[in-house]
């Protein structure tokens, strides 16, 4: 299949390049744009099975109102330890409604709101049109109420700064942005020094960047599409994703071509026949790799919670495209570009003399025991760590400290205001008779929710309604027309997004809420802190479902492809205990090292996703040369030290480059995406320098003709195995000349 492929496409590349040019180019102007289908409200991923969504729901329903989101407005006077002063309150009731009937795009209206116990403080509320699962419409309100509110109290001696859910979702997206331009400079960066090094050639340095960018631009609108055909949203972090998984695994498959083609370049073969050899050869390998990636991504589908089940389809979708390219674009251009690729250097034209990667694979042939038992103990050991992983779910910690709804927060704090007040939670009693609620019943219900737990900062009045006395008390109780349905919003003391935040509000607060809901009512709780809660216990199952249905899947594609069972029984092992291995190294650096009280939720998913995933890619790569050393006929140690000399360069080098490229997130400036980036490339590092080289070589030599049971069995030419530690320079040479 891969032999016709590289055929077809040596003898028609101009017809390849040119439609992968044409799809390009109509994908651009007629496919939609990737923004358009992204949404970081994680509360509208969940599935209504969950009470925070039910919740949301009966308030929708009886409070019509009330549907869509509320941005807080902290209002304070400018410069440090001013108080508010009666005539400053005035004015902040008369921007309320001067703001209300400025009719500001996507507002409905705003109302004033408490002022701090400091009395430095005064909030007002904003209620968006936009339902939270309308991310951009979110984001445009908080953007025109910003520029409002900043054009009304310019020169006043106060300032307003919005914050709440839509304006963290705007200032994460625009956070992303700038970290998306980081990490692009860092990698274009990374991947030109590193590509130069190792080719010495300028177009072998272009030849990624540009092919990647062409498959950038063919995969987004095609996820957009996809997105829109299926209804998902994907959130605004999946563009940076994209950046570094492309140009990572990109590279990867294109450094993988441009080794087996200088090598059968150095053997004598003309540039059609070594792209020919090349794509027949590697492509398997490259595909059995992206198959694995694809699979382990689209097992993600099986999430319910639903940022996962939109996340994975659209990057294996990528990947998909990458793998095209990989096996058509490239060798097309390959064929055209011919021995240019590696001009100017001349390294391609010399067979390397013994250097690290022939010592490397003399070490794993010649001691096959030591080096599995050392690779063994130092993953092990990195593996305790993750005992100690923590899960935090505080989306406000993930923020720089320099946005508005950060600083806004910090000011509420600094006015005496529990944390919680920048998102409330959410208590819904609907009548189960149809009869109204007890008002007085009802106001004391509200008072013992509101003190449920010590982390429980109390109730957050309601505004007055507009007509009401100005000296009108404000009430905790909220009712819809008829009376049968009652919202009461009950605030935290620490961050709504902090783990004792959400531990207070799904145990005592919702056994309190549900216990002691009055006669003839029926207590739901949301809000964000009840909705993170839930993802909580959505992303639990999701992990124990997902990691095993991926491995089996993966497993089944090594099998497969490597016509055998017990080397992807302990290829799998070995994956494993790198997952776990990442995930301890993680939990050393940021939970003991650096102090931080949890690691951000999705990391467990991430590293899945990208070390177990791609760090696969190296494994393939290497057992599928160890398959093709011993179809050669030589004994297992032999292959073993072969298989590390000849596929140990270019899986260090495309190693180097995605470990390097994840590690540029670290430079973006968000919390989550250093940690992302951290655990990735060390993930990525363990995998390929420490497994891929050392552990599963050595191991498959361990075991000889056993790894390939119940396909291939290896007999050696000279019937026996070589001495160790030594291996006949002309053996290791005509490997060097083989395919």
């Amino acid at each position: 299949m891969f032999g016709r492929l590289g055929r077809f496409v040596v003898h028609n590349p101009w017809k390849v390049i040119a439609a992968w040019i044409v799809a390009a180019v109509a994908l651009i102007v007629l496919g939609p744009d990737l923004s358009s289908v992204t949404n970081d409200n994680q509360s509208s991923f969940l599935p209504s099975k969950y009470e925070s969504v039910q919740a949301k729901d009966a308030l929708d329903k009886a409070f019509p109102s009330a549907t869509g989101q509320t941005a807080t407005i902290v209002v304070r006077p400018v410069g440090d330890g001013a108080t508010l002063s009666s005539a400053d309150q005035q004015k902040i009731s008369d921007l309320a409604t001067t703001v209300t009937g400025d009719h500001v795009a996507g507002i409905a209206g705003v109302q004033a709101g408490a002022v701090s116990p400091k009395q430095n403080v005064q909030l007002m509320f904003a209620k968006l049109t936009a339902d939270q699962g309308d991310q951009k419409a979110s984001s445009d309100a908080v953007k025109a109420l910003r520029a409002d509110l900043a054009a009304k109290l310019n020169g006043t001696g106060l300032k307003a700064e919005v914050t709440g859910d839509a304006a963290m979702g705007l200032d994460t997206q625009d956070s992303s942005n700038k970290a998306t331009s980081i990490v692009m400079m860092a990698t274009l960066l990374l991947i030109i020094v590193l590509m130069g090094f190792i080719f010495r050639g300028v177009i072998a340095v272009v030849l990624p960047i540009l092919s990647v960018f062409l498959v950038m631009m063919v995969s987004q609108p095609v996820i957009a599409l996809m997105s829109e055909a299926f209804g998902l949203h994907v959130q605004s972090f999946l563009e940076i994703m994209l950046v570094v998984v492309l140009f990572g695994i990109g590279t990867d498959y294109i450094v993988f071509l441009l080794f087996r083609l200088r090598e059968r370049l150095r053997a004598g073969d003309t540039i059609q026949e070594a792209v020919a050899t090349t794509v027949e050869r590697v492509g398997e390998a490259i595909a059995s790799a992206a198959a694995a990636v694809i699979i382990a991504f689209c097992a993600l589908a099986l999430a319910t919670f639903k940022a996962f089940t939109s996340l994975g389809p659209a990057l294996a979708i990528a990947v998909f495209v990458m793998l095209l390219a990989g096996l058509t674009l490239v060798p097309a251009l390959m064929v055209k570009l011919g021995t240019k690729i590696f001009w100017p250097g001349k390294k391609w034209r010399r067979i390397p003399t013994a250097g690290p990667a022939r010592r490397a694979g003399r070490l794993v042939g010649g001691k096959p025991l030591a080096v599995t038992l050392v690779s063994f103990v130092i993953m092990a050991g990195l593996a305790i760590g993750a005992v100690g992983f923590k899960a935090d779910y505080d989306q406000q910690a993930q923020l720089p400290a320099n946005v508005e709804s950060t600083k806004a927060i910090k000011d509420m704090q600094n006015g005496g205001f529990p944390q919680g007040a920048s998102a409330a939670t959410d208590v819904i009693v609907t009548s189960t008779d149809g009869k109204p609620l007890d008002k007085h019943a009802m106001e004391l219900y509200a008072q013992k929710i509101g003190a449920a737990s010590p982390e429980m900062g109390g109730v957050m009045p309601f505004p007055a309604k507009p007509g009401s006395a100005p000296n009108a008390p404000k009430e905790n109780v909220e009712y819809n027309g008829d009376g049968t349905a009652a919202h009461i919003q009950v605030l935290t003391k620490d961050s709504p997004f902090a783990a004792k935040a959400m531990d207070a509000v799904d145990g005592p607060l919702k056994d309190v809420a549900h216990s002691s809901a009055p006669a003839g009512g029926k207590a739901l709780v949301g809000g964000p802190t009840a909705a993170l809660s839930d993802i909580q216990a959505a992303n639990g199952r999701d992990l124990s479902v997902i990691l095993p249905v991926a491995a089996a899947l993966i497993f089944l594609v090594l099998a497969l492809q490597l016509r055998a069972l017990v080397a992807p029984l302990y290829l799998m092992v070995a994956v494993g205990l790198g997952y776990a291995g990442t995930l301890g190294a993680s939990v050393l650096m940021f939970q003991n090292v650096q102090g931080k009280p949890g690691m951000m939720f999705m990391l467990p998913v991430m590293v899945y996703l990208f070390v177990v995933a791609i760090g696969t890619d190296y494994n393939i790569l290497m057992i599928s040369r160890l398959r093709e050393e011993a179809r050669e006929g030589n004994p297992p140690r032999k292959a073993a030290a072969l298989a590390v000399e000849h596929a140990g360069p270019s899986v260090a080098s495309a190693g180097l480059i995605l470990a390097g490229t994840f590690a540029s997130l670290m430079l973006a400036g968000l919390s989550m995406m250093e940690q992302i980036g951290f655990a990735v490339s060390i993930g990525i590092s363990i995998a390929a320098f420490l497994m891929s080289m050392f552990l599963v070589p050595a191991f498959t030599a361990l075991i000889g003709d056993k790894a390939w049971w119940p396909g291939h069995k290896a007999v050696a030419r000279d019937g026996g195995e070589p001495p160790v530690g030594r291996y006949d320079e002309d053996v290791v040479g005509a490997g060097a000349r083989r395919g």
